[in-house]
């Protein structure tokens, strides 16, 4: 039993060494070649001694011989999340990309260290950043781990965060609108522009997860009262306040497009069977019409966190509001009634108005066409 490199020769002739270490050791008459998933002999060396013990003392897990190549297991992983997010199962296809095209034939085992180093190095050169390099590890790091439960392999290099990225410093941050730019764009957007901005700004919701798909199901006028039942996570299925510019904002709308029947606020004007997916161009025209600095539309989210921030609400509801996820126990004991919620709404709104002057208020657009 001990520990080698793996070398292979290239098309030239010239001979390679893997910089990851490997071991083989004997189990039930059986010898066993494995990756240690580590560059580091040290390291390589304590891991040997465990599957050495674990050898000894029968509590070795046997590996399945012949495991599958990433590409084939990728597939069959994805195709097994059915509890995932219509948006997490986009992202991750687009991932499952880039790590089949890199990998390609390479069966599970022979993922170490080395070659998940060599595809970071591979996606920065081709212009991805951090962000962009830790959600393809993610989904790796995912599959690895459902290989470890399969037995196909017994390491998982990913399993701490040494190999991620450090994405803080080359993220773009959030950066909150003063009221004074808000009512700009509200001056300037038309159709269904000026509705999803207001309600953007006083709710918090997510722009393309909850507030594109939001139904007219899902809007209580009666308590003032919207229903979030789509969202990343679980903490986002929640109810939200309506400030009364919204409240007045949606109804008006609602009036406007009555000819269009539409069980989605905001809709395809072709297509009013389907909800909008994205408005990228309609929001760039707004910045610009606005004289507005680039700014992303999940900006709007930032904006109201920042403002019940401002007037006191208890971070606990605003976590609550916003739907994070992050809170623990907070979000199994802490419940907000309704009162509680549309008095933070009232604070928000008397927040608002209080910045506004007479003359600055926006106009109304009458059609509903952008």
């Amino acid at each position: 039993m001990g520990l080698y490199r793996r070398s292979w020769k290239l098309k030239g002739g010239k001979t390679v060494k893997s910089d990851t270490w490997w071991m083989n050791f004997v189990v039930n008459g059986k010898q066993i070649c494995e990756s240690t998933g580590t560059v580091d002999k040290r390291l390589a060396k304590k891991i040997l001694a465990v599957r050495r013990a674990q050898s000894i003392e029968g509590r070795f897990p046997l590996l399945k011989s012949h495991a599958p190549t990433l590409k084939d297991y990728l597939s069959t992983y994805l195709d097994s999340r059915t509890d995932l997010h219509p948006n997490t199962m986009k992202r991750y296809k687009g991932s499952k990309r880039f790590l089949e095209r890199f990998f390609s034939t390479t069966r599970l085992p022979d993922v170490g260290a080395a070659r998940i180093e060599d595809y970071k190095a591979a996606r920065i050169r081709g212009g991805t950043g951090p962000a962009g390099v830790n959600r393809d590890l993610s989904l790796l790091r995912l599959v690895l781990r459902q290989a470890i439960k399969e037995h196909f392999i017994a390491v998982n290099p990913l399993a701490d965060r040494e190999h991620f990225l450090n994405e803080r410093k080359e993220r773009l941050q959030a950066r909150p609108f003063t009221v004074e730019e808000e009512q700009r764009l509200l001056a300037v957007a038309t159709g269904y522009l000026r509705p999803l901005l207001l309600l953007l700004l006083d709710t918090g919701l997510r722009p393309s997860a909850e507030a594109l798909p939001l139904k007219w199901s899902e809007v209580d006028f009666e308590r003032g009262m919207i229903t979030v039942t789509a969202s990343k996570t679980p903490a986002g299925l929640r109810t939200v306040p309506m400030t009364t510019r919204l409240k007045a904002e949606l109804l008006r709308w609602k009036q406007l497009i009555r000819a269009k029947s539409s069980e989605y606020i905001f809709f395809y004007p072709k297509n009013p069977a389907r909800h909008l997916q994205h408005v990228p161009k309609t929001w760039k025209r707004a910045l610009k019409d606005a004289k507005v600095e680039k700014r992303r539309l999940y900006d709007m989210r930032c904006t109201y966190c920042t403002r019940l921030y401002q007037i006191g609400i208890s971070p606990v509801l605003i976590e609550l509001l916003m739907g994070h996820a992050g809170s623990g126990l907070v979000h199994t004991y802490a419940k907000a009634d309704d009162d509680f919620k549309r008095d933070a709404a009232a604070k928000l709104e008397a927040f608002i108005a209080s910045k506004i002057s007479a003359e600055n208020t926006a106009t109304t657009a009458t059609t509903w066409v952008n």
